[in-house]
C-alpha cells in the first residue's frame, strides 16, 4: 500500500545505553581484581609482541633461504637452456641433477606468455601443466625478480624469470614447507604461550593475595572500630593492626602502623576527654559544696536574727556572717582568677623585684603565723628581676606560704628563698613538715584538690577550699614559668622558675618546658644546677602541696 512509511523498530533500552569502557568495568571491582587483569593483559601483550616478532623473523629467514634456492635453479635452468637444442619449448633442463622434487620450469615468449611448462614429480619425473596452473604462472618479466604465485592443485610457490642469452626461463620452488614450518612455530608458540599465562596468572593472583593480606587486615581493623561504642563507655583496649601487617617498608605496612597511629590517638583523646568530663563534673560538684557551706551557715545565721531568739549573740552572728562572706568571696574570685587565665586574659607587665616581693610574703606570713619559725634567704648576686604582674605574683607567694602555714604543725621552720641567674630567676618555699601524702603529687596542682577528702569545714584551720596551688600554677604559667615539687618526710620544697627580664619565656605553646628550661640554665649556680636535674617533664612539672 502507497502512502504509508514503515516505522522503524525503536531501539531497546539497553541498546540505547553507552557502552562502559573496559576501565570503567573495573572501576567497581575489587584491587586485587584490577591488579590481576592489568598484570594479566600485560603478559597477553607481551606474549603476543614476542610471538609475532618471532613468527615474522622466521618468516623473513625462511623466505630468504627458499629465495635463494630459486635464484640457484633459475641460474642452473638457464645454463642448461642455452646448451641445449635451441627449440623454445624444449624443457630437457628439468631432467638434469640437481633439481629438487616439486620445481617448476617454464619456457616464455618475449611478452612473458608460457610456451611450455613442466613440474618435477616426487618419483622424479616430469609432468606437464594444465592450461589453468599454466596461466597462473604467465606475466611475469625476465628480470630475475622474485614472485609469490598459487598454482591450482600445487599450491603456493616462489618463481622467478631470467633472460638466458634471449631465451627466458621461469624457475619456481614450492614454499609448502616454509608455511608448514611458520604453522608449527605459530602452533608451538601458542601453546607455550597459554601456558605460560595460566602458570604467571596463578602466580600473580598467589602473590597479590599475599602481598594484599595487610590491605585486608587493616579494613577487618578499621571495620571491628567503627563498630566500637566511641560515643559512650569506656574507651580503651581498641582492635590494633598486628605488628606483622606494619611493616614500614612496605606501603600495605605503611597503611597499617598508620591506622594503628591514628587509633591511638582517638583513644588517647577520647580518653582525655573523658578525664576533663570528669574533671569538669568533679569541678563544678566541689564547687557547689564549697559555696553552700557558706551559704547554707550565712542563711542559718540569718534565721536566727530574724527570729530574735537569744541563743546567738548578734555580734557573733555578724562576725559569722562576714566571715563566711569573706571565705565565699575568696573563693568566687580565686575561679574568676582561674579562669581569667584558662583564657589567656594578658596579665600586667612591669618589672617585680622577686627579692623585696619575698621578704614581703615572708612578713606577711609571720604575722598570719607566729607559731612558725619563718625565715628567709637571698641567694642572689644581682638584682632578681622579672616581668610581670606583682599583685598575682605576691598572691602566688602567699598562697605557698599559707600553704606551708596551714598543713604543717606548730613550730616547723619554713625557708623562703630567691635565686637570681642570668636567664631566669628562683623562688624557693621549703618546710621540716610532715610532707605531701605520695598518692596526692600526681594531683596537687589540679583544683580543689585537699588532704582530706571531706568536704565539711568546721574552721579556717580546717584547711582551703583546694584552690591554692591551682592558682599559684595558673600564675606562673602564665608568666611563662615552671613550677615543680619535692615532698618526702622532713622536707617539702616548692620551686618556681621564672624567666628573668628580657628572656624568652620558659615555657610556651608547642615547645618543651624542660628543654626551654635546660637551654636557659648557661650560668654556672651550683644550687641552681643541682635543682635543675629535678625539673619534671610537663605532664609532672604541675605538682604542688594542697
Amino acid at each position: 500500500m502507497t502512502g504509508i512509511r514503515a516505522r522503524a523498530p525503536e531501539s531497546s533500552p539497553r541498546a540505547r545505553l553507552p557502552k562502559r569502557s573496559l576501565w570503567r568495568r573495573l572501576q567497581g571491582r575489587s584491587l586485587r581484581t584490577r591488579l590481576l587483569v592489568c598484570i594479566s593483559a600485560t603478559l597477553i601483550t607481551v606474549c603476543l609482541a614476542m610471538a609475532l616478532t618471532t613468527v615474522l623473523a622466521q618468516h623473513a629467514y625462511l623466505l630468504g633461504s627458499l629465495d635463494q634456492r630459486v635464484r640457484n635453479a633459475a641460474e642452473r635452468s638457464a645454463g642448461g637452456a642455452q646448451v641445449g637444442p635451441g627449440s623454445d619449448t624444449d624443457l630437457g633442463f628439468l631432467r638434469e641433477q640437481g633439481q629438487a622434487a616439486g620445481t617448476v620450469a617454464a619456457r616464455l615468449d618475449d611478452k612473458g606468455n608460457v610456451l611450455a611448462a613442466e613440474v618435477v614429480t616426487g618419483a622424479g619425473e616430469e609432468e606437464t601443466l594444465t592450461a589453468d596452473q599454466r596461466a597462473a604462472l604467465e606475466g611475469l618479466t625476465p628480470d630475475g625478480s622474485l614472485h609469490t604465485r598459487t598454482i591450482p592443485g600445487l599450491g603456493t610457490y616462489r618463481v622467478t624469470a631470467v633472460d638466458g642469452d634471449g631465451r627466458p626461463v621461469l624457475t619456481g620452488l614450492p614454499m609448502e614447507d616454509v608455511q608448514e614450518m611458520i604453522s608449527d612455530l605459530v602452533l608451538l608458540e601458542a601453546v607455550v604461550a597459554a601456558a605460560g599465562l595460566v602458570v604467571a596468572g596463578c602466580v600473580c593472583a598467589v602473590v597479590i593475595r599475599r602481598q594484599l593480606r595487610p590491605l585486608g587486615r587493616v579494613a577487618a581493623t578499621a571495620v571491628e572500630v567503627s563498630r566500637s561504642p566511641l560515643a559512650h563507655g569506656q574507651v580503651t583496649g581498641l582492635i590494633r593492626v598486628p605488628e606483622r601487617y606494619t611493616d614500614p617498608g612496605s606501603e600495605a605496612g605503611q597503611v597499617g602502623a598508620a591506622l594503628n597511629r591514628m587509633i591511638d590517638h582517638v583513644e588517647s583523646s577520647l580518653t582525655e576527654r573523658r578525664r576533663s568530663e570528669e574533671r569538669m563534673r568533679r569541678f563544678l560538684a566541689d564547687a557547689s559544696h564549697e559555696l553552700r557551706t557558706p551559704l547554707a551557715s550565712i542563711a542559718g545565721y540569718a534565721e536566727l536574727m530574724n527570729r530574735g531568739t537569744e541563743r546567738v549573740e548578734a555580734t557573733l552572728a555578724w562576725r559569722r556572717v562576714s566571715a563566711e562572706s569573706a571565705r565565699m568571696t575568696g573563693l568566687v574570685e580565686d575561679l574568676l582568677l582561674l579562669a581569667r587565665l584558662d583564657e589567656g586574659r594578658p596579665l600586667e607587665a612591669t618589672e617585680v623585684d622577686l627579692a623585696a616581693l619575698v621578704a614581703e610574703a615572708v612578713w606577711d606570713a609571720r604575722a598570719a603565723g607566729d607559731s612558725h619559725h619563718w625565715q628567709l634567704g637571698l641567694l642572689v648576686d644581682s638584682p632578681a628581676l622579672v616581668l610581670g604582674d606583682e599583685a598575682r605574683l605576691q598572691q602566688a607567694l602567699a598562697n605557698l606560704l599559707a600553704n606551708a602555714r596551714v598543713h604543717t604543725p606548730v613550730g616547723t621552720t619554713v625557708v623562703a628563698s630567691v635565686e637570681a641567674a642570668e636567664a631566669y630567676c628562683v623562688v624557693r618555699v621549703r618546710d621540716d613538715g610532715p610532707g605531701i601524702p605520695p598518692h596526692l603529687l600526681p594531683t596537687v596542682f589540679e583544683r580543689f584538690t585537699r588532704g582530706d577528702v571531706s568536704r565539711a569545714r568546721s574552721g579556717p584551720a580546717d584547711g582551703g577550699s583546694g584552690l591554692g596551688l591551682a592558682v599559684v600554677e595558673a600564675i606562673t604559667a602564665a608568666h611563662g614559668g615552671l613550677i615543680e615539687v619535692q615532698s618526702e618526710p622532713g622536707h617539702t620544697e616548692f620551686a618556681i622558675f621564672l624567666p628573668a627580664v628580657g628572656r624568652p619565656a620558659l615555657v610556651s605553646a608547642g615547645s618543651n618546658p624542660v628543654a626551654r628550661l635546660s637551654a636557659a640554665l648557661s650560668d654556672p649556680l651550683a644550687p641552681v644546677h643541682s635543682d635543675v636535674a629535678r625539673v619534671a617533664a610537663p605532664e609532672s612539672s604541675a605538682h604542688g602541696r594542697p
